[in-house]
């Protein structure tokens, strides 16, 4: 005990610069994370999670920059030489990480996507949930998380989508040859109110429309529009059961 407390005379400045240095920036960095949430709120930036937490990263790396020489004797410009020397090798082992941070301020920088957009990422439709110094989080409308890489991301077709888009949901059917056609729109839309009432979007009801000929009769689709939170599968299956009553309707 009395080596330890000796120790700690000896070295009781460095550990109170130590802990002076590790509040200051821990407050710090609370402060300025605030703040740049309030500002990404109120500006056109996007409000991402790659903003605050490169900024809480510049300012912890300032802080272990400022406590090297004082407390461990270690000269900054050392460390700094070294990952000069080292940075070949760690760009090719971080080639990946490095891409997908570029490619994640490129996207923003140019409104590409933002948090609460809609979009379909080849062939994959949901909301943008956040968008991370590697990856970018879309929420499928079934609950599904997909994670996509930012380097990925910027290299795919993206398509953003308005809440009638990402909630539309396509039946095709066939009308048997001599069957009066404003008839069977009528008796379509009917149908598919009625079985698809309280899982589609009220203000948009079903809508019918005819597309060609084929050699069974005329040939059509049903647009329906699912309410929020139910998966559009469900819409289909309700719709095609529906359907598929009809004798009208191959």
């Amino acid at each position: 005990m009395q080596i330890f407390l000796e120790w700690l005379k000896v070295h009781s400045n460095r550990i109170a610069f130590l802990i002076a240095v590790i509040i200051a920036a821990s407050v710090c960095a609370k402060v300025v994370s605030r703040i740049l949430r309030k500002l990404l709120t109120r500006s056109e930036i996007p409000d991402a999670s790659i903003f605050i937490n490169l900024s809480l990263a510049a300012i912890w790396t300032v802080a272990v920059a400022m406590v090297l020489q004082p407390v461990f004797g270690i000269n900054p410009t050392t460390i700094v030489t070294a990952l000069g020397v080292g940075g070949v090798a760690i760009s090719l082992g971080l080639k990946d990480t490095i891409a997908n941070i570029i490619s994640g301020f490129g996207l923003m920088a140019g409104h590409v996507i933002h948090p609460g957009d809609l979009v379909n990422i080849q062939g994959v439709t949901g909301t943008v949930e956040d968008i991370t110094w590697r990856q970018t989080v879309v929420r499928e409308r079934n609950g599904n998380q997909l994670i996509i890489p930012n380097s990925v991301l910027n290299t795919s077709a993206l398509e953003r989508l308005t809440q009638e888009d990402e909630a539309c949901v396509k039946v095709e059917f066939t009308v048997k040859s001599g069957t009066d056609v404003k008839s069977a729109s009528k008796h379509i839309i009917s149908t598919l109110k009625t079985a698809t009432a309280d899982i589609t979007d009220r203000k948009n009801p079903p809508q019918v429309d005819f597309t060609g000929f084929s050699v069974d009769g005329v040939q059509g689709e049903a647009l329906l529009f699912a309410s929020p939170g139910i998966d559009q599968t469900r819409v289909l299956d309700c719709a095609v059961r529906a359907l598929s009553k009809e004798d009208f309707i191959v």
